[in-house]
C-alpha cells in the first residue's frame, strides 16, 4: 500500500497544472489570466512560477499506471467486504400501534434494548403469568421484614435513610432514579409547653396531637357531638344545646379529622377534642391518636405552589387550615369527661351512644372546659424518590405507582406494605423487561413519597411543582397505601375511567380469601355496589384525581367485618396487628395486592389503546346533572330563581355524551395499526379527566377543582344543594361551560366541536 500511495503521489506531481492570476488592465480593471505552471510569472517585477520539468520515461509511466489500477481494485474489494459484513444482521420489524381493546393480546415491537431477551413474543397471558410467578408470598415475607422499622416520621433521619435505601434499590435495577426535594413546614408538639385539657379538677396532658391545629388557649361549654358529621351537629342543636363557643367532644371515625374540625368551625365552636371510642376502636383505653386537620393536601403554607424554596412565594396560607384548636385525647380521658358532662340525653333511636363503660353519652352544654394547644411549626427537608422503566413506543406517557414512606410510628399497614409492594413490583417488571421479553409501550414511574401522614404533602408538592407537564403525560395513578388491612373483603375508589379496568383485573387476579378470582367471590351483577366507594379527601389518590385531573385508583383488601383499619395513626399499626387482621396470612394477601396493582399498571402500559373507558363517565355525570336539573326546576317553578334554564347543563351533558360516542366510534372504525391514529385517540381519552377541572376557581383557594369529585361551590353536588340564588346562577353557568369545554376537548378536530348549549 505504501508503494501504491507513493506511485500515485509521483504521478500527480508529474502532471501539469494551471494557475489563476489577477492582472490589472490599462483601464484599471482587473481580469483573471490563466497560465500553465511552467510559464514564468512576474510578481512585483520578479520572475517566478513553478520550475520546469522533464517527462519520465515511458516504461516508468506504464509501471506507475499498473500500480494505480491495482490500488483501485484493492480499495473496491475492501469496501465490498465491509459492506457485506455490516448488512448480514437481520432487520428489525417495524413499530406499530395495532390492537386496542381491554382484552387484546397485541404483537410486541422488537426491542431496542435488552439483548438477553428471548426471541419469542409475549401475549397478555404470558405477561400475567410472569408477573404472578415473580410476586410470591415467600418473596414478600422477606421484603416486609426488611422494610419494617420502629420509627419513620417525615423528614427524620430514619425517613432519609429509608429514602436512600429506596434510591439504591432503584439504582441496582438500572431505573435511572432521581430525587425530588422539598422544604416544607410540619407541625409538632412543643416539648417545652405540652398541650393541656382542664376539666374541673382533672388536668390531662395528651401525648398525641393533630398537626396543623390552630394554636391557643380557649374555654367553653363541653358538648358531645358524636362523629361530628353535619347531621350529628344538627341533631345536637335540635336538643337546644348551644354549639357557639363550645368545645366539641367527638369520637373518631366515619369522616376525617379535618372534616370533623371544619364542621365544628362552621357551627362556631371554639375548639375540638377527638377520642377513639371502643365501639369503633377495639384497643386499650390509653392508646393515643395522631393525625392532621388540614382540609386539603400538601404544605398548607405554600398552597398551589411547590415548596422548593419558601422565599420565592408570597406568605399565604391554605384556606383549608382550621381557625380553632383541635386535640386528640385517649378513651380513658374521654370517659372522665363524659361521666361529668351533664346536659340532655340523645334520642334513644339515635346512634350517639358508644361503648365506653359507665357513660350515658349526655350531650352536655353546661360544664366549662379549657383546651390549650401549643404545637409549633418546624421546617423539614423531605425527599420523594423515583425510578422509571421506560416505554418502548410512547416513553413520554407515564403510569405512576406510588406509596408513602413515612408514618407516625411503625406504620406497618400504611407504609411498610406499600413500600414493599412498590419495590417488588419494580423488581418484577425490570426482570420481565430484561430477561423475559416484555416490552411496555409506555413508561412506568415508581414513586416513594414522604410526609404522607401530614396530608399527602410529598405527593402534592410534586404535583404542584410539575403541574404543567404531569397532567398531559400521566395516564393514571395507582395508590399502594393501605392496600392490605385485612382479608375477606375488597374495596376500591377510582375515577370512572378506571371502572372497566378494575372489573377486568378482578376477573384475572386470584382471590386470597376464597376459590376463584376476586370477581368470582363477589356478586357479579352488583360488583360496583359491593366494591366501589367514593374517594374521600384523606385518600392519598385524591389530590391526583381532584387537584391534577389524573385518573386515579386506591384499592384495599379489607376485613370481612369492617372496611376501616382501626390502628392507623397509632403506635399499634405494627406487624402483629396486621397479622391478626389477616389471620396470619399477611404476606399472601400482600402478594395478591401486588399482583392486582401490577396487572392494572401493565394493562395501562401494554395495550395499544389506553385502558381508560370514557363511556363509564356517562352514568356518573347523568346522575349528578339530574340532581342539579331537579333543583333548578323546583326553584324556577317556585319563582325563587329567574332567567335560568335547567336545560343548560343537560345540553352540555348531551355534548359530552356525543363526544364519548364519537371516541368509541373512532376506536371501532379506525385502523389501530396506524401508530399516529392510535396516539391521537389516546390523547383524546387523556383529556377527559383533566378538562373536568374547573378553570374558573383558583388552585390556591379551591385546590380540588374537579367538577364531579372536587370540593367547593363549583362542584355539581354543591350547586344542587346551594340556597344562595345569585351564587347558584353563577355557578350553574360556569359548570355548564366547564362540562361543554370538556366535551369540546374530547373532539378529534377543531371542526368537529359540538357546542350546542
Amino acid at each position: 500500500m505504501d508503494r501504491i500511495r507513493s506511485t500515485f503521489n509521483r504521478m500527480m506531481k508529474s502532471e501539469r497544472y494551471s494557475r489563476f492570476t489577477l492582472q490589472p488592465s490599462e483601464e484599471g480593471e482587473t481580469h483573471a489570466e490563466v497560465r500553465l505552471s511552467d510559464e514564468p510569472t512576474e510578481v512585483d517585477g520578479e520572475a517566478g512560477g513553478s520550475p520546469s520539468f522533464r517527462p519520465a520515461p515511458l516504461q516508468q509511466n506504464r509501471r506507475n499506471l499498473l500500480y494505480l489500477i491495482l490500488g483501485i481494485l484493492l480499495i473496491f474489494v475492501i469496501g465490498y467486504l465491509v459492506g457485506y459484513i455490516s448488512h448480514r444482521k437481520s432487520k428489525e420489524g417495524p413499530v406499530n400501534c395495532g390492537g386496542g381493546t381491554m382484552t387484546d393480546s397485541p404483537t410486541e415491537e422488537t426491542p431496542a434494548r435488552g439483548a438477553s431477551a428471548p426471541d419469542f413474543q409475549l401475549d397478555w397471558k404470558n405477561i400475567t403469568q410472569l408477573l404472578t410467578d415473580k410476586l410470591t408470598s415467600q418473596t414478600f415475607a422477606m421484603t416486609l421484614r426488611n422494610f419494617d422499622l420502629p420509627r419513620r416520621s417525615a423528614g427524620s433521619a430514619e425517613d432519609m435513610n429509608l429514602a436512600n435505601r429506596v434510591f439504591d434499590g432503584f439504582q441496582k435495577l438500572e431505573m435511572d432514579p432521581w430525587t425530588d426535594i422539598h422544604y416544607v413546614q410540619l407541625q409538632m408538639p412543643d416539648s417545652q409547653r405540652p398541650n393541656r385539657v382542664e376539666f374541673g379538677s382533672d388536668v390531662f396532658k395528651p401525648t398525641g396531637y393533630l398537626a396543623y391545629s390552630a394554636q391557643g388557649k380557649v374555654k367553653g361549654k363541653l358538648v358531645y357531638g358524636n362523629y361530628g358529621r353535619q347531621e350529628d351537629l344538627d341533631a345536637v342543636q335540635k336538643k337546644n344545646v348551644v354549639l357557639e363557643n363550645c368545645v366539641l367532644l367527638l369520637r373518631a371515625g366515619k369522616i376525617s379529622f379535618a372534616e370533623q374540625v371544619h364542621n365544628a368551625a362552621m357551627k362556631n365552636a371554639s375548639a375540638v377534642l377527638i377520642y377513639p371510642d371502643i365501639q369503633d376502636f377495639n384497643y386499650q383505653g390509653n392508646t393515643v391518636l395522631y393525625g392532621h386537620v388540614h382540609l386539603g393536601s400538601g404544605d398548607p403554607f405554600t398552597p398551589g405552589f411547590p415548596s422548593f424554596n419558601h422565599t420565592q412565594f408570597p406568605p399565604v396560607q391554605s384556606s383549608g387550615l382550621p381557625q380553632i384548636p383541635a386535640q386528640t385525647i385517649t378513651a380513658y380521658m374521654a370517659t372522665t369527661l363524659l361521666r361529668k358532662i351533664g346536659g340532655p340525653e340523645p334520642d334513644a333511636s339515635s346512634a350517639f351512644k358508644g361503648s365506653l363503660p359507665s357513660v350515658s353519652y349526655n350531650l352536655g352544654g353546661s360544664e366549662d372546659i379549657t383546651v390549650e394547644v401549643n404545637n409549633v411549626l418546624v421546617n423539614r427537608e423531605i425527599h420523594n424518590v423515583f425510578g422509571v422503566i421506560k416505554g418502548f413506543t410512547d416513553p413520554d406517557q407515564y403510569v405512576v405507582l406510588g406509596a408513602q414512606r413515612d408514618a407516625w410510628g411503625s406504620g406497618y399497614a400504611k407504609a411498610t406494605v406499600g413500600t414493599s409492594i412498590l419495590m417488588e413490583l419494580a423488581k418484577a417488571v425490570h426482570e420481565m423487561v430484561e430477561n423475559d421479553g416484555f416490552r411496555p409501550r409506555r413508561s412506568l414511574v415508581f414513586a416513594s413519597w414522604s410526609a404522607g401522614e401530614y396530608g399527602s404533602v410529598g405527593a402534592t408538592e410534586w404535583l404542584e411543582g410539575y403541574m404543567s407537564s404531569i397532567d398531559k403525560r400521566v395516564s393514571a395513578y395507582i395508590n399502594l397505601d393501605g392496600a392490605v388491612i385485612g382479608t375477606g373483603g375488597f374495596k376500591a375508589s377510582a375515577s370512572p375511567l378506571l371502572y372497566s379496568l378494575l372489573e377486568s383485573t378482578m376477573k384475572e387476579v386470584k382471590s386470597p380469601f376464597g376459590s376463584g378470582t376476586l370477581y368470582d367471590v363477589m356478586d357479579k351483577n352488583k360488583w360496583e355496589a359491593k366494591v366501589l366507594r367514593p374517594m374521600t379527601i384523606d385518600d392519598p389518590a385524591y389530590p391526583f384525581l381532584a387537584f391534577s385531573g389524573i385518573p386515579s385508583v386506591s384499592f384495599h383488601f379489607t376485613s370481612s367485618k369492617s372496611d376501616y383499619y382501626a390502628y392507623y395513626g397509632t403506635s399499634l399499626d405494627d406487624s402483629d396487628h396486621l397479622n391478626y387482621r389477616t389471620s396470619q396470612r399477611t404476606s399472601e394477601v400482600v402478594a395478591a395486592a401486588a399482583q392486582f396493582a401490577g396487572q392494572m399498571a401493565l394493562r395501562l402500559v401494554h395495550n395499544h389503546l389506553l385502558s381508560l373507558d370514557v363511556s363509564r363517565y356517562g352514568n356518573v355525570l347523568t346522575k349528578a346533572v339530574a340532581k342539579v336539573y331537579a333543583r333548578v326546576s323546583q326553584l324556577s317553578q317556585s319563582g325563587q330563581l329567574k332567567d335560568v334554564s335547567p336545560s343548560w347543563l343537560s345540553r352540555a351533558r348531551g355534548s359530552f355524551q356525543r363526544a364519548v360516542d364519537d371516541i368509541n366510534g373512532a376506536i371501532t372504525n379506525t385502523d389501530l395499526n396506524d401508530k399516529e391514529a392510535c396516539r391521537i385517540l389516546n390523547d383524546r381519552i387523556m383529556r377527559v379527566e383533566h378538562t373536568l377541572l374547573s378553570p374558573y376557581v383558583s388552585p390556591v383557594e379551591t385546590p380540588f377543582r374537579h367538577l364531579v369529585f372536587g370540593r367547593g361551590s363549583h362542584t355539581l353536588a354543591s350547586i344542587a344543594a346551594t340556597v344562595d340564588m345569585e351564587q347558584l346562577h353563577t355557578q350553574l353557568a360556569l359548570a355548564t361551560w366547564n362540562l361543554q369545554e370538556c366535551a369540546n376537548a374530547m373532539a378529534g378536530n377543531i371542526w368537529d366541536i359540538d357546542d350546542e348549549i
